[in-house]
C-alpha cells in the first residue's frame, strides 16, 4: 500500500520517553476502495452539497474485513491510553485537512472506546462458522437439521460429480503457476463484479513470499487444468476467506471451494472459526451463523456528521433485527454459536 495507490501510511505511534506504548494503524486515502464498510453514499452526498470528502483517514487493514484490535497497547499500558490515541487521531485528521476518520472492524472493546470518545458507532453483519471440536466434516453435518444436512451433501456430491478435484496448497508448496491461475480467477471476478482489478499480479507473489505459511489456496482442477480457486489466510485459531474466482460456471462450485473446503481445512487444523468475509446470507444454510461486526467514524463537519449519525442509528436497528431473524433460522438442530 502506498500513496500511489491511494493508501498513504499515517500510522499513529504513542511513546512515553523511548518506550513504545501504543499504535493505531492509519492511512490517508483519496478513495473508498478495499474497506468493506461502505461510505460511498456519504462521500457523494457531502460533495454534492459542496463539501470535500477526500482525503479521509482509514484506521483499518487494507482489503481485510477481519475483526480485531485497532488500538494496540503495550501490555502494561493503562486502558485510558486508548482515549489518548483516539484524540490524537482526531488531531491528525484536522492537521491533514481530512474530512473524517473511519475505523472498520475494531474489537468490541475498541468500539466501545470510540463510542465513549463521541465517535459514531456503526453495526455490521458477517457469517462465521464455529468448530466445536469436530473430528470430521460428518461430525459437523450431524449437528444440522436433517433437511439442511441432506442439502449440503447434495451440493458437495454435485461439485464432485462435475469432475473438479480440489487441492489445498500452502507454505513452500505455493508456486508461480498456482498464483498465475488464481490471478486469472481474481481478474474474472473483478470483471464481473467491480469492472476493475485493484490488486496487481505482483501482490500475490509477495504474499506468497513473505507469509507462505499463512496462505491457503484452495484450487480446483478438471482435466488437468485449474478451473477455480479461493484464497484464504490462516490465523492462529481462525481461517479467513478472502478472494474467489473461476473460469467455468459450474453449479455449487463456489460453495464447495469457499465454504466446505474451508471447513474441511479448519477441522483438520483444529482451527476454531472460519470467517468467510463480508456479506452473504446464503452462508447461513451452509452452517455459517450471523455475528455482529463494528465500525467507528469521526466526522469533522457537523453538517455531515449529524445526518450520518441519524442514518447509522436507523441502520443499527435494522441490522440488529436482521441478526435476530437470521439466528432464528439457524440450520443447527440445537443452539450452536
Amino acid at each position: 500500500m502506498s500513496a500511489a495507490t491511494g493508501w498513504q501510511p499515517q500510522h499513529l505511534v504513542g511513546r512515553v520517553g523511548d518506550k513504545l506504548v501504543g499504535v493505531m494503524p492509519l492511512y490517508l486515502k483519496n478513495h473508498s476502495y478495499g474497506e468493506y464498510v461502505f461510505d460511498w453514499n456519504w462521500a457523494e452526498a457531502y460533495e454534492q452539497a459542496g463539501g470535500r470528502y477526500y482525503p479521509k483517514l482509514q484506521g483499518g487493514i487494507p482489503f481485510s474485513p477481519v475483526p480485531g484490535p485497532r488500538l494496540l497497547l503495550a501490555a502494561d499500558t493503562s486502558h485510558e491510553f486508548r482515549q489518548t490515541l483516539i484524540h490524537a487521531a482526531e488531531s491528525i485528521c484536522k492537521d491533514l485537512s481530512a474530512s473524517s476518520v473511519h475505523v472498520p472492524f475494531p474489537s468490541e472493546t475498541d468500539w466501545q472506546a470510540f463510542g465513549e470518545a463521541g465517535w459514531i458507532q456503526r453495526l455490521g453483519l458477517q457469517f462465521h462458522w464455529h468448530n466445536h471440536d469436530y473430528k470430521t466434516f460428518d461430525d459437523f453435518l450431524a449437528t444440522l437439521a436433517s433437511r439442511k444436512r441432506k442439502h449440503i451433501r447434495k451440493e458437495r456430491e454435485a461439485a464432485r460429480d462435475s469432475g473438479v478435484e480440489f487441492v489445498h496448497v500452502t507454505g513452500s508448496d505455493l508456486a508461480a503457476d498456482h498464483w498465475d491461475a488464481f490471478y486469472r480467477f481474481y481478474l474474472n471476478t473483478s470483471d464481473r463484479k467491480w469492472g476493475q482489478a485493484y490488486l496487481p499480479r505482483e501482490f500475490f507473489t509477495l504474499l506468497g513470499e513473505r507469509i507462505p505459511e499463512r496462505i491457503l489456496l484452495v484450487l480446483g482442477r478438471r482435466n488437468g487444468r485449474w478451473v477455480c480457486g479461493a484464497l484464504n489466510l490462516i490465523g492462529d485459531d481462525c481461517l479467513y476467506g478472502r478472494n474467489w474466482g473461476s473460469d467455468e460456471d459450474i453449479k455449487f462450485l463456489h460453495f464447495e471451494a469457499c465454504y466446505y473446503q474451508a471447513i474441511d481445512f479448519a477441522i483438520d487444523r483444529r482451527l476454531k472459526r472460519v470467517e468467510a468475509g463480508a456479506q452473504g446470507p446464503h452462508k447461513l444454510a451452509r452452517g455459517y451463523l450471523p455475528v455482529p461486526t463494528y465500525s467507528a467514524h469521526f466526522i469533522r463537519d457537523e453538517n455531515l456528521r449529524n445526518p450520518v449519525a441519524q442514518f447509522v442509528k436507523r441502520e443499527r436497528k435494522i441490522i440488529e433485527r436482521q441478526i435476530a431473524e437470521l439466528a432464528a433460522e439457524s440450520p443447527y438442530r440445537h443452539s450452536d454459536s
